[in-house]
Protein backbone atom coordinates (compact mmCIF):
# COMPACT_ATOMS: atom_id res chain seq x y z
CA UNK A 1 0.00 0.00 0.00
CA UNK A 2 1.85 3.30 -0.88
CA UNK A 3 1.43 5.93 0.87
CA UNK A 4 -0.43 9.21 0.88
CA UNK A 5 2.64 11.56 -0.24
CA UNK A 6 2.53 15.17 1.78
CA UNK A 7 4.60 18.19 1.10
CA UNK A 8 5.60 18.49 4.96
CA UNK A 9 6.69 16.53 7.24
CA UNK A 10 4.22 14.43 9.67
CA UNK A 11 4.45 13.66 13.14
CA UNK A 12 2.32 10.30 14.13
CA UNK A 13 1.75 11.36 17.76
CA UNK A 14 0.48 7.77 18.57
CA UNK A 15 2.28 4.56 17.30
CA UNK A 16 2.85 1.28 19.46
CA UNK A 17 5.17 -1.42 19.71
CA UNK A 18 4.00 -4.95 21.10
CA UNK A 19 5.96 -6.18 23.78
CA UNK A 20 7.93 -9.60 24.30
CA UNK A 21 7.92 -11.96 27.29
CA UNK A 22 10.92 -10.06 29.16
CA UNK A 23 9.53 -6.74 28.37
CA UNK A 24 7.94 -6.71 32.04
CA UNK A 25 9.73 -9.38 33.93
CA UNK A 26 13.74 -9.20 32.56
CA UNK A 27 15.09 -6.64 34.81
CA UNK A 28 12.61 -7.12 37.48
CA UNK A 29 14.76 -6.94 41.22
CA UNK A 30 15.38 -10.60 42.67
CA UNK A 31 13.00 -10.00 45.42
CA UNK A 32 10.00 -8.94 42.77
CA UNK A 33 10.87 -12.41 40.51
CA UNK A 34 7.67 -14.08 39.58
CA UNK A 35 5.32 -10.74 40.56
CA UNK A 36 4.31 -11.17 36.39
CA UNK A 37 4.44 -14.79 34.68
CA UNK A 38 3.31 -16.18 31.97
CA UNK A 39 1.37 -19.50 32.39
CA UNK A 40 -0.01 -22.06 30.15
CA UNK A 41 -4.14 -22.20 30.78
CA UNK A 42 -5.71 -24.91 28.35
CA UNK A 43 -3.06 -24.27 25.44
CA UNK A 44 -2.91 -20.56 25.92
CA UNK A 45 -0.43 -18.41 27.05
CA UNK A 46 -1.82 -16.04 29.49
CA UNK A 47 -0.59 -13.78 31.68
CA UNK A 48 -0.27 -13.83 35.61
CA UNK A 49 0.24 -10.64 37.97
CA UNK A 50 0.15 -11.49 41.42
CA UNK A 51 -0.57 -14.99 40.97
CA UNK A 52 -4.10 -13.78 39.01
CA UNK A 53 -4.34 -14.70 36.01
CA UNK A 54 -5.43 -11.83 33.70
CA UNK A 55 -7.33 -11.53 30.61
CA UNK A 56 -6.77 -8.04 30.20
CA UNK A 57 -4.88 -8.43 26.82
CA UNK A 58 -6.54 -11.89 25.40
CA UNK A 59 -2.77 -12.75 23.56
CA UNK A 60 -0.25 -11.30 25.62
CA UNK A 61 2.53 -12.53 23.70
CA UNK A 62 1.77 -10.86 20.56
CA UNK A 63 3.14 -13.52 18.35
CA UNK A 64 -0.85 -13.45 16.55
CA UNK A 65 -2.16 -10.23 16.40
CA UNK A 66 -4.51 -8.41 14.84
CA UNK A 67 -3.86 -6.89 11.22
CA UNK A 68 -3.18 -2.79 11.45
CA UNK A 69 -6.31 -1.47 10.86
CA UNK A 70 -8.82 -3.84 11.11
CA UNK A 71 -12.01 -2.28 12.69
CA UNK A 72 -11.59 1.10 10.65
CA UNK A 73 -14.66 0.22 8.87
CA UNK A 74 -16.27 -0.70 12.60
CA UNK A 75 -15.40 2.57 13.82
CA UNK A 76 -16.42 4.79 10.88
CA UNK A 77 -19.76 2.85 9.99
CA UNK A 78 -20.55 0.40 12.76
CA UNK A 79 -20.49 -3.88 12.91
CA UNK A 80 -23.35 -4.03 10.61
CA UNK A 81 -24.42 -7.10 12.62
CA UNK A 82 -21.28 -8.69 12.31
CA UNK A 83 -19.81 -10.23 15.29
CA UNK A 84 -16.61 -9.05 17.07
CA UNK A 85 -14.42 -11.68 15.71
CA UNK A 86 -15.95 -11.12 12.44
CA UNK A 87 -15.02 -7.48 12.53
CA UNK A 88 -11.48 -8.06 13.40
CA UNK A 89 -10.54 -10.21 10.59
CA UNK A 90 -8.27 -12.57 9.74
CA UNK A 91 -5.26 -12.16 11.95
CA UNK A 92 -1.44 -11.96 10.72
CA UNK A 93 1.88 -13.58 12.76
CA UNK A 94 3.81 -9.98 14.14
CA UNK A 95 6.44 -8.69 12.18
CA UNK A 96 9.74 -7.70 12.80
CA UNK A 97 8.67 -3.79 12.89
CA UNK A 98 6.01 -4.54 15.68
CA UNK A 99 9.00 -5.40 17.92
CA UNK A 100 12.37 -3.95 17.03
CA UNK A 101 13.09 0.04 15.76
CA UNK A 102 15.28 -0.61 13.07
CA UNK A 103 12.61 -2.24 11.05
CA UNK A 104 9.84 0.19 12.39
CA UNK A 105 12.14 2.64 10.49
CA UNK A 106 11.75 1.21 7.34
CA UNK A 107 7.64 0.70 7.74
CA UNK A 108 7.83 4.47 8.74
CA UNK A 109 9.91 5.16 6.04
CA UNK A 110 6.91 3.16 3.95
CA UNK A 111 3.68 5.11 5.71
CA UNK A 112 5.65 8.33 5.23
CA UNK A 113 5.94 9.02 8.64
CA UNK A 114 8.60 11.07 9.61
CA UNK A 115 8.60 10.99 13.40
CA UNK A 116 6.39 9.03 16.03
CA UNK A 117 5.53 8.77 19.44
CA UNK A 118 6.11 5.32 20.17
CA UNK A 119 3.40 3.54 23.14
CA UNK A 120 3.86 0.29 24.88
CA UNK A 121 0.64 -1.51 24.21
CA UNK A 122 0.68 -4.25 27.16
CA UNK A 123 2.26 -2.11 29.82
CA UNK A 124 -1.25 -0.60 30.80
CA UNK A 125 -2.54 -3.61 32.65
CA UNK A 126 0.09 -2.98 35.22
CA UNK A 127 -0.31 -0.06 37.56
CA UNK A 128 -4.31 -0.81 37.89
CA UNK A 129 -3.13 -4.61 39.47
CA UNK A 130 -0.90 -3.37 41.92
CA UNK A 131 -2.39 0.13 42.96
CA UNK A 132 -1.98 -1.31 46.87
CA UNK A 133 1.79 -1.35 46.82
CA UNK A 134 3.35 1.70 44.91
CA UNK A 135 6.90 0.32 46.10
CA UNK A 136 5.73 -2.48 43.81
CA UNK A 137 4.60 -0.51 40.39
CA UNK A 138 8.06 1.38 41.13
CA UNK A 139 10.02 -1.82 40.81
CA UNK A 140 7.87 -2.97 37.88
CA UNK A 141 7.91 0.19 35.84
CA UNK A 142 11.84 0.49 36.21
CA UNK A 143 12.03 -2.81 34.96
CA UNK A 144 9.48 -2.13 32.27
CA UNK A 145 11.29 1.00 31.50
CA UNK A 146 14.53 -0.68 31.50
CA UNK A 147 13.43 -2.96 28.71
CA UNK A 148 12.38 -0.55 26.57
CA UNK A 149 15.71 1.53 26.53
CA UNK A 150 17.58 -1.27 25.93
CA UNK A 151 15.73 -2.55 22.93
CA UNK A 152 14.03 0.78 21.53
CA UNK A 153 15.94 3.81 23.45
CA UNK A 154 13.69 6.87 24.34
CA UNK A 155 14.98 8.77 21.09
CA UNK A 156 15.93 6.18 18.05
CA UNK A 157 17.21 8.23 15.48
CA UNK A 158 15.73 11.18 16.17
CA UNK A 159 12.32 10.30 14.73
CA UNK A 160 11.11 7.19 17.06
CA UNK A 161 10.18 8.37 20.28
CA UNK A 162 9.41 6.04 22.78
CA UNK A 163 7.49 6.64 26.12
CA UNK A 164 9.04 5.60 29.21
CA UNK A 165 6.17 5.15 31.95
CA UNK A 166 6.61 6.93 35.35
CA UNK A 167 4.38 6.30 38.24
CA UNK A 168 3.69 9.21 40.91
CA UNK A 169 2.57 7.78 43.49
CA UNK A 170 5.91 8.14 45.58
CA UNK A 171 6.95 11.68 44.54
CA UNK A 172 10.74 10.67 45.24
CA UNK A 173 10.58 7.67 43.29
CA UNK A 174 8.54 9.19 40.48
CA UNK A 175 11.44 11.78 40.38
CA UNK A 176 14.33 9.30 40.74
CA UNK A 177 12.55 8.09 37.42
CA UNK A 178 12.14 10.91 35.49
CA UNK A 179 16.09 12.06 36.15
CA UNK A 180 17.21 8.51 34.80
CA UNK A 181 14.78 8.76 31.46
CA UNK A 182 16.48 12.33 30.96
CA UNK A 183 19.48 10.66 31.07
CA UNK A 184 18.98 8.58 28.40
CA UNK A 185 17.07 10.98 26.31
CA UNK A 186 13.43 10.60 26.96
CA UNK A 187 11.43 13.47 24.95
CA UNK A 188 9.16 12.63 26.91
CA UNK A 189 6.88 10.54 29.56
CA UNK A 190 3.99 8.62 30.20
CA UNK A 191 1.34 8.76 33.17
CA UNK A 192 -1.59 7.24 33.40
CA UNK A 193 -4.61 9.18 33.17
CA UNK A 194 -6.05 8.22 36.62
CA UNK A 195 -6.08 9.08 40.44
CA UNK A 196 -2.96 8.23 41.77
CA UNK A 197 -2.21 5.27 44.26
CA UNK A 198 -0.76 5.53 47.81
CA UNK A 199 -0.82 3.64 50.62
CA UNK A 200 -3.87 5.55 52.24
CA UNK A 201 -5.78 5.31 48.97
CA UNK A 202 -5.69 7.54 45.70
CA UNK A 203 -5.78 11.06 44.98
CA UNK A 204 -5.47 13.20 41.85
CA UNK A 205 -2.44 14.13 40.49
CA UNK A 206 -4.01 17.42 40.23
CA UNK A 207 -3.37 18.49 44.02
CA UNK A 208 0.24 20.51 44.91
CA UNK A 209 2.33 17.69 46.39
CA UNK A 210 2.66 16.58 42.51
CA UNK A 211 3.83 20.10 41.38
CA UNK A 212 7.41 18.74 42.19
CA UNK A 213 7.37 16.68 39.03
CA UNK A 214 5.46 18.74 36.38
CA UNK A 215 7.77 21.45 37.30
CA UNK A 216 10.84 18.89 36.94
CA UNK A 217 9.47 17.99 33.29
CA UNK A 218 8.75 22.06 32.48
CA UNK A 219 12.20 22.33 33.48
CA UNK A 220 13.31 19.57 31.28
CA UNK A 221 10.94 21.48 28.47
CA UNK A 222 9.48 17.92 27.91
CA UNK A 223 5.56 17.41 27.64
CA UNK A 224 3.45 14.80 29.39
CA UNK A 225 1.65 12.32 27.41
CA UNK A 226 -1.51 11.03 28.59
CA UNK A 227 -2.73 7.81 26.51
CA UNK A 228 -5.82 5.46 27.41
CA UNK A 229 -4.88 2.34 29.23
CA UNK A 230 -6.87 1.01 31.94
CA UNK A 231 -7.22 3.89 34.59
CA UNK A 232 -9.73 1.88 37.51
CA UNK A 233 -13.15 2.63 36.44
CA UNK A 234 -13.91 -1.06 36.00
CA UNK A 235 -14.47 -0.44 39.77
CA UNK A 236 -17.63 1.89 39.69
CA UNK A 237 -19.09 -0.37 36.57
CA UNK A 238 -19.01 -3.16 38.61
CA UNK A 239 -21.40 -1.84 41.12
CA UNK A 240 -23.57 -2.50 37.88
CA UNK A 241 -22.96 -4.78 35.71
CA UNK A 242 -20.39 -7.25 38.31
CA UNK A 243 -17.15 -8.46 36.85
CA UNK A 244 -13.62 -9.51 37.69
CA UNK A 245 -11.63 -6.74 35.57
CA UNK A 246 -11.44 -4.75 32.70
CA UNK A 247 -11.36 -6.33 29.24
CA UNK A 248 -11.24 -3.63 26.73
CA UNK A 249 -11.61 -6.31 24.23
CA UNK A 250 -14.78 -7.59 25.50
CA UNK A 251 -17.23 -4.36 25.91
CA UNK A 252 -20.75 -4.87 26.50
CA UNK A 253 -22.82 -2.18 25.82
CA UNK A 254 -23.94 -0.88 28.89
CA UNK A 255 -19.62 -0.38 29.58
CA UNK A 256 -19.09 1.29 26.51
CA UNK A 257 -22.07 3.55 27.17
CA UNK A 258 -21.31 3.93 31.32
CA UNK A 259 -17.72 4.43 30.80
CA UNK A 260 -17.50 6.98 27.56
CA UNK A 261 -14.40 9.21 28.28
CA UNK A 262 -14.82 9.25 31.84
CA UNK A 263 -11.25 8.73 32.69
CA UNK A 264 -9.60 11.54 30.58
CA UNK A 265 -12.21 13.92 30.88
CA UNK A 266 -11.96 13.42 35.17
CA UNK A 267 -7.80 13.51 34.71
CA UNK A 268 -8.03 16.81 32.28
CA UNK A 269 -10.83 18.21 35.51
CA UNK A 270 -8.31 17.33 38.24
CA UNK A 271 -5.53 19.26 36.54
CA UNK A 272 -7.71 22.10 35.70
CA UNK A 273 -9.86 22.32 39.15
CA UNK A 274 -6.86 21.04 41.68
CA UNK A 275 -5.08 24.20 39.95
CA UNK A 276 -2.05 21.83 38.41
CA UNK A 277 -2.59 23.97 34.93
CA UNK A 278 -2.54 27.29 36.64
CA UNK A 279 0.41 26.76 39.38
CA UNK A 280 2.83 25.52 36.31
CA UNK A 281 1.51 26.91 32.96
CA UNK A 282 4.12 25.83 30.82
CA UNK A 283 3.47 22.82 31.30
CA UNK A 284 2.54 20.67 28.28
CA UNK A 285 -0.44 17.59 28.76
CA UNK A 286 -1.16 15.63 25.60
CA UNK A 287 -4.07 13.40 25.34
CA UNK A 288 -3.81 10.73 23.50
CA UNK A 289 -6.13 8.01 22.09
CA UNK A 290 -8.78 9.17 23.89
CA UNK A 291 -10.46 10.79 21.13
CA UNK A 292 -12.22 14.33 21.44
CA UNK A 293 -15.89 13.82 21.52
CA UNK A 294 -15.35 14.53 25.67
CA UNK A 295 -14.24 18.15 25.55
CA UNK A 296 -16.94 20.26 24.79
CA UNK A 297 -18.90 18.39 27.58
CA UNK A 298 -15.79 19.11 29.64
CA UNK A 299 -16.04 22.84 28.59
CA UNK A 300 -19.41 23.05 29.56
CA UNK A 301 -19.25 21.65 32.81
CA UNK A 302 -16.01 24.51 33.37
CA UNK A 303 -18.30 26.88 32.39
CA UNK A 304 -20.99 26.55 34.17
CA UNK A 305 -18.82 26.01 37.35
CA UNK A 306 -16.85 28.69 37.00
CA UNK A 307 -19.80 31.11 37.23
CA UNK A 308 -21.08 29.50 40.33
CA UNK A 309 -17.45 29.51 41.76
CA UNK A 310 -14.92 31.63 40.42
CA UNK A 311 -12.87 32.03 43.56
CA UNK A 312 -12.11 28.15 43.33
CA UNK A 313 -10.42 28.84 40.11
CA UNK A 314 -7.01 30.68 40.00
CA UNK A 315 -7.83 31.55 35.99
CA UNK A 316 -10.84 30.71 33.66
CA UNK A 317 -10.51 27.03 33.69
CA UNK A 318 -11.05 26.73 29.95
CA UNK A 319 -7.95 29.18 29.23
CA UNK A 320 -5.68 27.01 31.56
CA UNK A 321 -6.84 24.01 29.49
CA UNK A 322 -6.40 25.72 26.07
CA UNK A 323 -2.96 27.09 27.34
CA UNK A 324 -1.96 23.46 28.33
CA UNK A 325 -3.25 20.58 26.88
CA UNK A 326 -2.99 18.97 23.29
CA UNK A 327 -5.68 16.75 21.67
CA UNK A 328 -5.72 14.15 19.92
CA UNK A 329 -9.18 13.22 18.18
CA UNK A 330 -9.98 9.94 16.71
CA UNK A 331 -9.61 9.74 12.78
CA UNK A 332 -13.34 9.56 13.00
CA UNK A 333 -13.88 12.83 14.97
CA UNK A 334 -14.34 16.44 13.51
CA UNK A 335 -11.10 17.98 13.41
CA UNK A 336 -12.48 20.74 12.29
CA UNK A 337 -14.80 21.50 15.10
CA UNK A 338 -11.83 20.77 17.74
CA UNK A 339 -9.91 23.20 16.09
CA UNK A 340 -12.75 25.94 16.42
CA UNK A 341 -12.88 24.82 20.12
CA UNK A 342 -9.47 24.67 21.36
CA UNK A 343 -7.54 26.36 18.89
CA UNK A 344 -5.60 24.66 15.39
CA UNK A 345 -2.39 24.66 17.48
CA UNK A 346 -3.53 22.19 20.07
CA UNK A 347 -4.80 19.32 17.46
CA UNK A 348 -2.45 16.57 17.15
CA UNK A 349 -3.28 13.02 15.03
CA UNK A 350 -1.97 9.74 15.97
CA UNK A 351 -3.13 6.76 13.74
CA UNK A 352 -2.69 4.25 16.70
CA UNK A 353 -0.49 2.18 13.95
CA UNK A 354 -0.10 -1.19 14.30
CA UNK A 355 -3.44 -1.67 16.25
CA UNK A 356 -6.90 -2.90 14.30
CA UNK A 357 -8.73 -0.23 16.30
CA UNK A 358 -6.42 2.90 14.14
CA UNK A 359 -5.38 3.56 10.67
CA UNK A 360 -3.72 1.09 8.24
CA UNK A 361 -2.49 3.88 6.29
CA UNK A 362 -1.80 7.18 8.71
CA UNK A 363 -1.37 9.83 5.97
CA UNK A 364 -4.77 9.23 4.63
CA UNK A 365 -6.40 11.08 7.60
CA UNK A 366 -5.41 14.16 5.10
CA UNK A 367 -8.68 12.88 3.86
CA UNK A 368 -10.98 13.84 6.63
CA UNK A 369 -8.92 17.14 7.23
CA UNK A 370 -10.76 18.48 4.37
CA UNK A 371 -12.47 20.93 6.83
CA UNK A 372 -9.31 22.41 7.59
CA UNK A 373 -7.50 24.95 5.63
CA UNK A 374 -3.84 23.74 4.06
CA UNK A 375 -2.25 25.58 7.01
CA UNK A 376 -4.24 23.57 9.26
CA UNK A 377 -3.90 20.68 7.73
CA UNK A 378 0.25 20.49 8.35
CA UNK A 379 -0.04 21.95 11.30
CA UNK A 380 -2.42 18.99 12.38
CA UNK A 381 -0.63 16.25 10.46
CA UNK A 382 2.76 16.83 12.11
CA UNK A 383 3.83 20.66 12.60
CA UNK A 384 2.17 20.99 16.12
CA UNK A 385 4.45 18.11 17.26
CA UNK A 386 7.22 19.27 15.45
CA UNK A 387 7.27 22.55 17.53
CA UNK A 388 6.40 21.05 20.44
CA UNK A 389 9.34 18.50 20.30
CA UNK A 390 11.91 20.81 18.56
CA UNK A 391 12.60 18.29 15.85
CA UNK A 392 13.56 19.40 12.56
CA UNK A 393 10.95 20.60 10.04
CA UNK A 394 11.70 19.34 7.26
CA UNK A 395 10.55 15.73 5.45
CA UNK A 396 13.51 12.96 7.00
CA UNK A 397 11.54 9.61 5.97
CA UNK A 398 12.59 7.73 2.66
CA UNK A 399 10.44 9.01 0.15
CA UNK A 400 11.72 5.98 -2.04
CA UNK A 401 11.33 3.29 0.07
CA UNK A 402 8.97 0.58 -1.01
CA UNK A 403 5.22 0.02 -0.39
CA UNK A 404 4.45 -1.84 2.63
CA UNK A 405 3.21 -5.16 2.07
CA UNK A 406 1.16 -6.95 5.04
CA UNK A 407 1.88 -11.24 4.76
CA UNK A 408 -0.93 -12.82 4.28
Amino acid sequence: MPARVLPYPVFDADNHFYEPKEALTKFLPDHRKHVIDYIEVRGRTKIMVRNQVSDYIPNPTFEVVARPGAQEEYFKHGSGGKSFREVMGKPMKSIPAFREPGARIEVMDALGLDYSLMFPTLASLVEERMKDDPELIADVIHALNEWMYETWQFNYENRIFSTPVINLGIMDRALEELEWCLERGAKTVLVRPAPVPGLRGTRSFGLPEFDPFWQACVKAGIPVSMHASDSGYAQYLNDWEPADEFLPFRPTAFRMVAMGKRPIEDSMAALVCHGALSRNPDLRILSIENGADWVPYLFKQFESTYKKMPQEFAEHPIEAFKRCVYVAPFWEDDFAAMADLIGIDRVIFGSDWPHPEGLAEPTKLIDDLQGLDPEGQRKVMGGNMIDLFKVPNEIVHNADAPPLVIPA
